[in-house]
């Protein structure tokens, strides 16, 4: 036996990917939408509560009635649940989840015969939970920041500036706004390590790669900066467990899972990391120089390190990886299948036809230019969102479809600058890798060539490798990272896109006059 399973808790579902060691394959993927399964109970859309003013949440107590619906779905389509020799996982960076006292006792005695969601509506000092498109703590990133001695010196000690998506100014709001709250609360933990508790049947603690996104954290030290949590919130230190180290099992699968779902007794089961730390492992980027595209509900450019670098201007965020030994640098824009869908639905289209209408415009759009700022945008900084055309008729259909992707790609070449990794190669993720007119104005704005993944879900397969690392290690064999990621972290065959001279030298031209609509809009 060497099935592994990696499950991904994301913005707008949860996803499970076994895979095969032995046979070198994925063996089984399985996805729960959380509006399609739980609008009507939850209220949600694309997974999140918007609550207005930049606030958006969303709620834990779904998540763990998503993670019984996977398992179930993955069990009814017949995989062998008992043959699963190890687990970790992924969640949506940055989103805390508040649990008091009563949630460890209730986590140690789930009984298999109820769900999840029966026997946990009573744990949460605070019912939903803060999520990564939160944008409604400028003043506690700016209060962070002047406790530690200034942005300078919080990028040093912690690899980030104080951003309003982070944990550490979210946990500080609560402290402020509901100091009750706060008080009656036992547990801090992040998603990834929430949904990882609800595996383990006990608390578990945030591991180095989640803990970089919560500007509370050592990144040199990989541990919890004394400094930055006094910062944070008065008492924090009793609230939050020792970073738990990546690749050491934190114990067995709980007996929940055994009595509902049929896994071994002796599952092991990792703490789970962050959504992009996992990707940078579930693409192979295990090497520093290596460098990923994830185009998902926020695109994300990002890079393996030696070493922590830093973005001076807050344009990039740093993060351990979870492979124990390197970093990751991560350029986040939020508006990525946001702003493309806000497009796509604007002109009534469908996905075909905004493929065909990229197939219809010319590199550099002539000259028509879009700043998508659909929502709020975390690079560059946008607080409102606005929409901004330059050149561009706003009844021209086609020309607003390739002004967006082109605005997107434009955005990563000129924020990607601060990694100081020079672009050779693009693997490329997510949902809308699959569109390949989309990863062509990619590759010709790089001037690079782009390499498709057959998964879309690299933070699940990344999970489900740290999984299979972690457990052979275990056994004697301790593989090298290459080792395990290389049958996984192949393109498929005949996908590469490669550059277009002609479309280089236009983007080449044209990147300048982007440049200049974003610093004068921004």
């Amino acid at each position: 036996m060497s099935k592994y399973l990696g499950i991904d808790a994301s913005t707008q579902s949860i996803t499970g990917l076994i895979i095969d060691a032995e046979q070198r394959t994925i063996v089984a993927e399985a996805s729960i939408n959380f509006d399609e399964h739980f609008k009507a109970t939850y209220g949600v859309v694309n997974g999140v509560l918007d609550l207005g003013e930049g606030v958006v949440h969303s709620i834990p107590l779904m998540w763990a009635e998503a993670l019984d619906l996977l398992l179930q779905t993955l069990a009814d389509q017949g995989h062998d649940l008992s043959a699963v020799q190890a687990i970790a996982g992924s969640g949506q960076q940055h989103g805390t989840v508040y649990l008091n006292a009563s949630a460890g006792p209730a986590l140690a005695r789930l009984s298999p015969s109820q769900p999840l969601k029966d026997q946990l509506a009573a744990i949460f000092a605070r019912p939903t939970s803060p999520i990564w498109m939160d944008t409604s703590t400028a003043s506690q990133c700016a209060e962070i920041e002047a406790a530690v001695g200034g942005r300078d010196a919080l990028l040093a000690l912690t690899g980030n500036a104080a951003f309003e998506r982070f944990s550490g100014p979210q946990i500080r709001k609560f402290y402020q706004t509901e100091p009750d709250a706060y008080a009656d609360t036992a547990y801090i933990g992040l998603v990834s390590s929430y949904v990882a508790s609800l595996l383990a049947g006990r608390l578990v603690g945030v591991d180095p790669g989640d803990g970089s996104g919560t500007n509370m954290m050592d990144i040199a030290a990989r541990q919890w900066s004394t400094r930055a949590l006094d910062a944070t919130a008065p008492g924090l230190a009793a609230k939050l467990l020792p970073i738990a180290p990546s690749s050491q099992p934190v114990g067995p699968i709980s007996p929940y899972h055994v009595g509902r779902y049929g896994f071994a007794d002796d599952c092991l089961l990792l703490p789970f990391s962050g959504d992009n730390p996992c990707s940078l492992i579930g693409l192979g980027l295990v090497a520093p120089g290596q460098v990923a595209l994830s185009l998902g509900t926020s695109d994300t450019l990002f890079a393996c390190m030696d070493q922590p670098r830093t973005s001076a201007a807050g344009e990039g965020a740093v993060f351990a990886s979870p492979d124990g030994t390197h970093y990751m640098a991560l350029t986040c824009y939020l508006n990525g299948s946001l702003a493309r869908e806000a497009v796509r639905d604007q002109y009534g289209m469908n996905w075909d036809q905004f493929t065909s209408a990229l197939r219809a415009t010319p590199p550099s759009n002539n000259g028509a230019l879009m700043l998508p700022y659909f929502a709020p945008e975390i690079v560059p900084k946008v607080p409102q969102p606005h929409v901004v055309r330059q050149n561009l008729d706003p009844t021209d259909a086609l020309a607003n479809v390739r002004a967006v992707i082109e605005a997107q790609a434009l955005s990563s070449r000129i924020h990607a600058r601060w990694m100081g990794v020079e672009i050779s190669s693009l693997y490329v993720t997510g949902g809308a890798s699959a569109n390949a007119e989309i990863l062509r104005v990619f590759a010709n704005v790089h001037n690079c060539p782009v390499h498709r993944f057959e998964t879309t879900n690299s933070a699940a397969l990344g999970a489900a490798l740290r999984a299979a690392h972690a457990h052979q290690s275990s056994t004697g064999h301790a593989p090298s990272w290459a080792e395990v990621v290389e049958p996984f972290a192949q393109p498929i065959a005949g996908s590469t896109i490669e550059p277009e001279p002609r479309a280089v030298a236009a983007y080449d031209e044209l990147i300048g006059q982007y440049a200049a609509l974003e610093q004068a809009h921004t």
